[in-house]
């Protein structure tokens, strides 16, 4: 069970995002669900596993869109990779520990995000209203990442997603 879910986790992330959120945007910016999950997975299970994950999401994430394929899947498998190396020396039942998880990875994809676009992008500039962008997604994430995190938290434990479920 544990299996399906962590595959099907994505494909509603990926429907919430560009449906519900769409419909609810902050200044424009809606949360990136897919980048939350990734983060918690890592934060759960390692750096290594976590990357694996982060790339797999990320590469879901880049055919659905259709742009830039393979932009995704390196942002957020690095960046799961780095938020994994917390989990051995985290107290991962706090909700700081997801909240500031989720801030950090926030900035640290939109990081790699950025530097990927400008090799691939010649010319493209940081300007305020791509950090006004990151600001205001950094926000919504947290926001989303407070129930979230509790769910995760919870279910990685004693649920669905505890280590050991087959699917």
């Amino acid at each position: 069970m544990r299996s399906l879910i962590l595959v099907l986790l994505p494909f509603l992330a990926i429907f919430l995002q560009s449906t519900l959120f769409r419909a609810i945007p902050i200044q424009g910016v809606v949360p990136d669900l897919l980048l939350i999950l990734v983060i918690f997975y890592a934060v759960f299970n390692g750096s290594s596993k976590g990357a694996m994950y982060g790339v797999a999401c990320g590469l879901w994430e880049d055919l659905y869109l259709g742009r830039m394929i393979g932009v995704n899947a390196i942002s957020k498998g690095i960046t799961a990779f780095i938020l994994g190396r917390m989990q051995g020396n985290v107290y991962q039942d706090n909700l700081m520990v997801g909240l500031i998880g989720v801030v950090t990875g926030t900035v640290i994809n939109a990081m790699l995000l950025f530097i990927i676009s400008m090799v691939a992008i010649p010319g493209l500039g940081l300007d305020r209203a791509l950090l006004a962008d990151l600001l205001f997604q950094g926000i919504y994430n947290i926001v989303i990442a407070i129930p979230l995190y509790m769910w995760y938290c919870r279910s990685s434990r004693a649920g669905v997603l505890r280590e050991g479920q087959s699917g």
